[in-house]
């Protein structure tokens, strides 16, 4: 059986979100014999025409008459990853959502599934285009909702959002926190073995938002967990890095996933800047949990969010803390976020599509 998975991009593009994709096309290639077609919908996208099994077509621009060319002939069960800015500089794909609606008349026995990577935008900030498109955003947000068969998304604030503005269509939408996009070992070392060294990975913007505002934290993290490396993973951010507190810090630069996931394996720690509600959608928090690291985090949120808890999953740093002589608690962290993680790792959650996707009509193999 065969599926249409809609991205914005796929590899050479550097882009979690077709990474994500990829990995899920290979998990459920492998698992249940469930072969993905890719559409890309940005046709500034330059790639092969094949990846591994899985073939690739791209729209040759922004329309809705482009879209459907993809779409017709084609499996008629379609898994859309949605996030507004990558179909539409402005985040508000109309050619996207008005191609699917016409494809949902015109095609019998048509299924489409969206996966709400994100929703809408909600600037806050009057001289943002996000601020004067909110509302747009929104309504083909709420258009998407309803249009689709079944909707999935990352975190409990989305789902909130996607019941509302479905009208009702879409209740009980499932959760699933996003897998890493780097790898799954099936054994970690314990803190007690690894490297000194501290992590931080991403983009560049979110590398530089994270020594731009956490340079401070950043010092404090390396001083409380010994810390005796700095290494940063990424394409350059263009900043002047040397050190921090006299801790060299390493510019590794872009690397494949092998090479990401070996280094996570031998360290310390990975210290991230990240909205903490909306935790689940991090593929940096998921890396560093799937690798049975210390997350640690500037700030703390409160409440409770995607089973996720500040001081079980993730290591807040505190101005009462100077050092730590007893490691307990730290590797406690590290254990609790990997668990947490193998909840919605990348085999359940290629089970969770098929469920949500085909209803339970693939068996898995093996």
């Amino acid at each position: 059986m065969d599926i249409i998975q809609i991205v914005p991009r796929l590899p050479p593009a550097i882009d979690g979100l077709g990474d994500y994709a990829l990995n899920l096309a290979r998990q459920l290639y492998n698992d249940f014999n469930l072969k993905t077609h890719f559409a890309i919908g940005d046709a500034a996208w330059t790639g092969n025409t094949q990846i591994e099994d899985f073939l690739i077509n791209s729209v040759d621009e922004r329309s809705t008459t482009a879209l459907l060319s993809l779409l017709a002939s084609k499996p008629t069960t379609v898994l859309l990853h949605y996030v507004g800015y990558g179909y539409a500089k402005r985040g508000c794909p109309i050619w996207l959502v008005e191609g699917l609606e016409r494809w949902k008349r015109n095609t019998p026995n048509s299924n489409l599934v969206t996966m709400f990577h994100e929703v809408y935008a909600s600037g806050k900030l009057p001289w943002t285009s996000s601020f004067w498109l909110s509302g747009q955003q929104r309504n083909l947000a709420a258009r998407l909702a309803k249009l689709s068969d079944r909707c999935l998304t990352s975190n409990q604030n989305y789902a909130e959002v996607l019941e509302r503005l479905s009208q009702k269509k879409q209740t009980q939408i499932p959760t699933l926190p996003v897998f890493s996009n780097v790898g799954e070992p099936k054994q970690v070392p314990p803190l007690a073995e690894r490297s000194r060294r501290l992590v931080l990975f991403g983009s560049p913007s979110i590398r530089k938002r994270a020594y731009r505002q956490s340079l401070k934290e950043i010092s404090q993290a390396c001083r409380l967990f010994g810390i005796q490396e700095i290494l940063d993973i990424g394409a350059p951010t263009d900043l002047e890095l040397s050190s921090i507190q006299g801790i060299p810090i390493v510019e590794t630069g872009k690397l494949s996933a092998a090479e990401i996931s070996d280094i996570l394996l031998n360290s310390f720690a990975g210290f991230f800047n990240y909205h903490l509600e909306y935790l689940a959608k991090s593929g940096i928090f998921a890396a560093y949990c799937a690798h049975g690291m210390l997350t640690v985090s500037p700030r703390v949120y409160t409440s409770l969010q995607d089973g996720i808890e500040p001081g079980k999953h993730y290591w807040v740093l505190s101005d009462r803390l100077t050092e730590i002589t007893d490691f307990v608690e730290s590797q406690a962290i590290a254990s609790h976020a990997y668990t947490w993680y193998q909840t919605h790792n990348l085999s359940v959650q290629a089970q969770n599509f098929v469920t949500h996707v085909l209803g339970n009509t693939c068996t898995k193999l093996g």
